[in-house]
């Protein structure tokens, strides 16, 4: 198994330093801007993002709810939720929550191996219950750094100006990514896709009125309840309603 470059890793490293840096910066330090200043670029972006999903995605993820049956649907799903327990870990202790990364450690541990790969949630079953996931970007509003603006990237959807380089330092912690063979990994990362796109089939009944303003309103009340572990008044929706 060949793990990644250190030049990448860098590359990333480099960026979040910049992001820790600049937080204090006109950019990042006011959270009371407009959460939306490059709305023109967001809004084209997310429909081209919107078109890829509905004429790519979208037919396939409702293919693969069409033929699989709930119970590997749900057990792939678990399966690649385990995947991401890694990540959890290391922001758990990064964020000091080390009794919660010691219950994501046995959860990962448990279900990777009783679990067959995490397809059944022994761990659950045991009273580990799964948390919240935890990520970078989480990690960078815990230790301080604003969410800057909003911004809407190719093909990866709704973003900030924070969690974007958390994305990126994410990928690196994502077993997947150091599989060697690389068409075995390519396929496990396009049903990955498909997977989650499923999951979200059903959520989309739940939009209403200006679908960009909706799935970024509901982005960044999203982040910011999972910044703060939900210490935030849950006032979306009054608008919508």
């Amino acid at each position: 198994m060949r793990g990644l470059s250190w030049r990448p890793v860098r590359r990333v490293l480099y960026i979040a330093l910049w992001l820790f840096c600049s937080h204090t910066s006109n950019v990042l330090a006011d959270e009371g801007r407009q959460d939306d200043p490059f709305e023109g670029y967001n809004r084209a972006m997310f429909w081209f993002n919107e078109n890829a999903d509905r004429w790519v995605l979208k037919p396939i993820a409702r293919g693969y709810r069409a033929v699989m049956p709930d119970y590997f649907e749900n057990g792939f799903a678990r399966i690649f939720n385990n995947l991401g327990e890694p990540l959890n870990i290391v922001n758990d202790a990064l964020q000091g929550k080390m009794g919660q990364a010691g219950i994501d450690s046995s959860r990962f541990l448990i279900n990777s191996t009783l679990g067959v790969a995490g397809f059944f949630d022994v761990a659950d079953a045991w009273g580990l219950e799964k948390a919240e996931g935890e990520d970078f970007g989480q990690t960078f509003g815990v230790w301080g750094v604003s969410r800057g603006p909003y911004v809407v990237l190719p093909f990866l959807g709704p973003s900030t100006l924070r969690d974007a380089p958390g994305r990126a330092l994410d990928s690196f912690l994502n077993p997947v990514g150091y599989v060697d063979h690389v068409p075995t990994r390519n396929q496990i990362f396009g049903v990955d896709v498909v997977v989650s796109r499923a999951e979200l089939l059903e959520a989309e009944k739940l939009i209403k009125g200006d679908k960009y303003s909706f799935v970024r309103d509901v982005y960044l009340q999203r982040r910011e309840h999972l910044v703060t572990d939900g210490a935030v008044e849950d006032d979306f929706g009054s608008e919508y309603e």
